[in-house]
């Protein structure tokens, strides 16, 4: 005889097996620890198998888990006193980057809502400070989603100038904005 809950343990093992290496992969690619990666990855399918087994079924079990694994990243980084740019999950030629993983999360509590818009505003108060060569790849990189392949192709310049002006537009906004976090 097959007991009640078998069911969902095969449902649970099925959607471990079928989305493990793609999870992983996203973790990787913005945990630059490959211990911590594997923690999120171990945090996020203990969390899976808690509410799977709650009365209200999870209906699209992979958008769950990479929202899931998508917080613990952010929770991540939000823990840690200073975020290097290797740390964001960049790419070689940064064009994996995400601001938005360090933004409060859209569907959170008020709170962070209220953070999310205090630090969007004096994001954009910052970067009007910004060199206009600068500012014009940050915005197109991080806002407009350019690659940096597009902007040497559209603009002339090399990709190793855009690189170091988006660095520099970094620099610049984690020392101005460096206010807020510490008020976190």
């Amino acid at each position: 005889m097959t007991p009640p809950n078998s069911t969902t343990e095969q449902d649970i093992a099925a959607t471990v097996l079928r989305e493990r290496s793609r999870l992983g992969n996203f973790i990787r690619r913005r945990v630059s620890d490959p211990t911590d990666a594997d923690d999120i990855l171990q945090d996020v399918f203990y969390e899976f198998v808690q509410a799977y087994r709650l009365p209200e079924p999870i209906e699209q079990a992979s958008a769950w888990l990479f929202r899931v694994a998508r917080n613990r990243i952010i929770d991540r980084f939000r823990k840690k006193k200073e975020v290097r740019l290797d740390d964001l999950g960049c790419d070689d030629d940064g064009d994996d980057c995400r601001l938005d993983l360090l933004l409060p999360s859209v569907d959170g509590s008020p709170e962070d809502a209220y953070a999310r818009a205090t630090l969007l505003k004096e994001l954009q108060t910052a970067l009007e400070e910004l060199p206009a060569n600068q500012r014009e790849v940050f915005v197109a990189h991080e806002l407009d989603g350019a690659s940096f392949k597009e902007m040497a192709a559209q603009s002339g310049v090399s990709i190793n100038t855009l690189l170091a002006r988006k660095r520099y537009a970094v620099l610049y906004l984690r020392t101005r904005l460096q206010t807020l976090y510490d008020n976190e």
